[in-house]
């Protein structure tokens, strides 16, 4: 199960084989009329355990989508009421993702199966000196689209014959939120905040000149939440062509929009920069670049990426992202005696 901002996802897995997948949009005044996330639960859960019960399925686990808890080190997490308590607290920030070992942990009940999580956004496995930000009020904090990118950087091991422990990859998440990480035998090591820094996005700004910015703050034109709203969900290419679609932007492209071919450039470029800056972390020595989200099915922007990245190694594009067959294949290593589960 995938809780979004506008979407719950759910699917039935047997093995790796996906059988039955469903998505349930909530339009916008549905969500406005429940308020914050947590009191969107009860309809999300409804949704999902009558699909579950037409669906037949008999299942042997549940498995939601980790989202903004404990720093945590990679792996499946059965779900305890620690774990419950940090979600609904929104201990590193309210997001749809909260909701998801809540969802696993009650759909579970009537199955007496366990519910997981796999990879939560909170994984944390920096090196110490990847924390500091410039100033130690701030610390740089851990969070990245963790279950996607470990998935496709052991999917890149596996086709280069190589075990995921002894790998070593840059993988660029390109979403909505534009993650970047340099992955150590097996271990996220480094990774920009997609919510405040890195290369802009469809609908973020990604990181900002401190100086302007902080006139901005100060200019009594903007209050807190027009602020956070300008960094992530106005900003971007929804700030500078009006659209957070790449295909309309891509459209415009192919009818001669200068400003629309610019503003693209600018964000391959800005991903480009982050790829390498990232693959420094890794001393140059990688396996691989890895492009892969829902921005990597644009060959135009593959394409501007990887003509300034592929002297720094082999680029390998996994497009789209298989967060349910990522969450599948977490819970199906437990259940296969493959790994154990961790305790939160």
């Amino acid at each position: 199960m995938n809780p979004g901002s506008t979407s719950t996802k759910v699917a039935i897995f047997t093995d790796e084989e996906e059988g039955q997948r469903e998505v349930f949009r909530h339009e916008q005044s549905e969500l406005s009329r429940n308020g914050d996330i947590w009191s969107q639960f009860g309809f999300r859960l409804r949704l999902l355990k009558d699909w579950i019960q037409k669906s037949g399925a008999h299942p042997s686990a549940l498995v939601g989508i980790g989202g903004l808890l404990r720093p945590v080190p990679r792996g499946t997490y059965t779900v305890n009421q620690q774990m419950l308590d940090d979600a609904r607290a929104n201990l590193q920030g309210s997001h749809a993702s909260n909701l998801g070992c809540a969802l696993a942990f009650e759909l579970a009940r009537p199955y007496s199966c366990p519910a997981f999580v796999v990879d939560p956004v909170s994984v944390d496995e920096f090196t110490s000196i990847a924390r500091f930000s410039g100033h130690p009020l701030i610390e740089r904090k851990s969070l990245s689209h963790a279950l996607n990118i470990h998935a496709v950087a052991r999917r890149a091991a596996h086709e280069l014959g190589k075990p995921y422990e002894e790998a070593s990859f840059v993988v660029a998440h390109l979403g909505g939120g534009i993650s970047i990480a340099p992955v150590l035998h097996g271990k996220i090591i480094d990774a920009n905040d997609a919510s405040s820094d890195g290369p802009f996005s469809p609908d973020r700004t990604g990181g900002l000149p401190l100086q302007q910015f902080i006139t901005l703050c100060f200019s009594g034109d903007y209050g807190e939440q027009d602020l956070r709203s300008l960094v992530m969900g106005k900003g971007g290419l929804k700030a500078y062509v009006g659209t957070n679609s790449l295909r309309e932007v891509e459209d415009r492209i192919t009818k001669g929009d200068n400003r629309a071919r610019e503003v693209f450039e600018a964000m391959g470029y800005q991903i480009a920069k982050e790829i390498g800056a990232m693959a420094t972390v890794l001393s140059g020595a990688l396996d691989g670049i890895v492009l892969t989200g829902g921005m990597a099915v644009s060959e135009r922007l593959v394409g501007l990426i990887t003509n300034r990245i592929s002297t720094i190694g082999r680029v390998m594009v996994f497009p789209g992202e298989d967060e349910m067959l990522a969450l599948a294949q977490g819970a199906l290593r437990v259940l296969r005696n493959e790994e154990q589960s961790k305790e939160y």
